[in-house]
């Protein structure tokens, strides 16, 4: 059995958990972003959800052009 130590590192060095705390990175951005404009917090849920209506297409096509490139 593996030890929980070198799953854990595998997780953290796989492809899917980078791309996973990037989108992160990008929601809490616009949550940032979006709680300035607005003058007060909007949360992460409305954050989150507007986000992925509004940008997460965008986001991902260039995420995908910048690792072909790279």
């Amino acid at each position: 059995m593996a030890k929980s130590g070198s799953s854990s590192d595998l997780l953290k060095n796989s492809s899917l958990y980078r791309e996973f705390l990037a989108e992160r990175e990008e929601i809490l951005r616009h949550k940032w972003l979006e709680s300035e404009k607005a003058g007060t917090d909007i949360g992460f849920e409305q954050a989150l959800t507007d986000w992925m209506v509004n940008h997460r297409s965008q986001w991902r096509k260039r995420r995908q052009a910048e690792r072909a490139t790279a």
